[in-house]
């Protein structure tokens, strides 16, 4: 008579043997358009799961809020990542003048709302106290980060934390 067999105890202290994932080698750079809402290092992981890459990574930061482009380096590309970074840039951005809000972007909540008069000459005048060096000290709402998080989860969370003074340069505005 056959005897049921039970199946094996299974200690929380045996590791599962899992076959490796074998990644493939891939050299290049991506040029991602990100939409809204994805972190850039959510869209680096789908990026680097739909390739199965070895090795990846992203040239900059865009806040979650931003959509535009994102390079994804592979392989090789990735030495010249920080060139990349370092390179000048070009951005776009939708102003509404007169709104104050708790996030200093679109995402916060209005806190106050103000009549503004001005025309655009008025405007570009205004805007050439911009061009050129000087220091800026970063948003609490900002994707850089502290202690490997960005500052907007320690903003929402309702913590400060430290962000000094850094260097930036407008060449047009």
């Amino acid at each position: 008579m056959n005897e049921p067999t039970n199946p094996p105890i299974i200690s929380a202290l045996t590791p599962f043997s899992r076959t490796p994932i074998s990644r493939r080698h891939v050299d290049g750079v991506l040029l991602l358009d990100k939409p809204s809402g994805l972190t850039s290092n959510g869209a680096l992981m789908r990026v680097k799961r739909l390739y199965n890459a070895e090795k990846a990574g992203h040239t900059g930061t865009l806040d979650p809020l931003a959509s535009g482009l994102l390079p994804i380096c592979f392989g090789e590309a990735t030495k010249f990542a920080q060139a990349l970074l370092d390179a000048p840039k070009r951005y776009v951005a939708t102003v509404r003048f007169g709104v104050t809000t708790t996030t200093q972007d679109a995402e916060g909540d209005d806190v106050a709302v103000r009549p503004v008069a001005f025309d655009y000459a008025l405007l570009a005048v205004a805007l050439q106290r911009f061009i050129g060096r000087q220091m800026q000290v970063p948003p609490a709402y900002s994707a850089l980060k502290h202690k490997g998080r960005p500052h907007y989860d320690y903003a929402r969370e309702g913590i400060d934390v430290p962000r000094g003074p850094r260097e930036m340069a407008f060449r047009s505005l």
